[in-house]
């Protein structure tokens, strides 16, 4: 197969964005929301998670990304903001789902742009890791890193992300293992902890 010429080859424009710490990306080109009804079974405690269901109701939003992609080939970055909205369940803080890329050897940047919260990292082979970010604090996470985002606090939680645009996500890996190695929870002190799950079965191994 012949290499495509650069010179031919369509280039796409620059991206000029505008990111404001309340998480809205204008310039972006595309997006998502997460609801209760998308987070069951995140959650060990299901009594508490199905009080807030009946409480706020399936389409509540729990988090929201906004992006901005020039393409999905090598070498195309995926630049966005990910909004994670304050929360309870059991002592369990709100998370987003979470996910290893799916090529996973690919990395990827979460630069804290307001809120207070912990991206929980835990390589395939048993390391775990849980790093608090404030605005200005910045996590680079490498390839063969499960990770997921948690809000500690009581306002969003708001990253700046970029990871290459031929990474994809694999969010059925934590199922699977019956959630992460660790949860986030309430001290009972004002802070957060981490302590074991015990449903977890461990991460396949073809994942690596």
């Amino acid at each position: 197969m012949e290499e495509s010429d650069p010179m031919t080859s369509p280039v796409p424009e620059p991206g000029a964005l505008t990111i404001d710490p309340s998480g809205a990306m204008h310039g972006r080109t595309g997006g998502y929301e997460k609801r209760l009804g998308d987070m069951s079974g995140v959650y060990r405690d299901e009594r508490a998670f199905a009080a807030a269901v009946a409480g706020h109701g399936a389409d509540h939003v729990v988090y929201r990304v906004e992006e901005h992609r020039s393409g999905d080939g090598p070498g195309a970055l995926i630049i966005g903001t990910s909004t994670l909205l304050p929360g309870r369940y059991g002592d369990e803080f709100a998370v987003t789902r979470g996910h290893l890329h799916a090529r996973a050897d690919r990395a990827e940047l979460y630069h804290c742009l307001s809120g207070r919260g912990v991206l929980l990292m835990e390589a395939l082979d048993g390391r775990s890791r849980a790093v608090a970010l404030e605005p200005g604090a910045a996590v680079h996470v490498p390839g063969h890193w499960v990770h997921r985002s948690v809000n500690t606090g009581d306002e969003p939680f708001v990253t700046l992300f970029c990871y290459p645009a031929d990474a994809g996500q694999d969010y059925a890996l934590i199922a699977e293992a019956g959630g992460m190695a660790r949860l986030v929870v309430d001290d009972g002190a004002g802070g957060w902890t981490t302590r074991p799950n015990p449903d977890h079965t461990g991460y396949r191994k073809e994942a690596a």
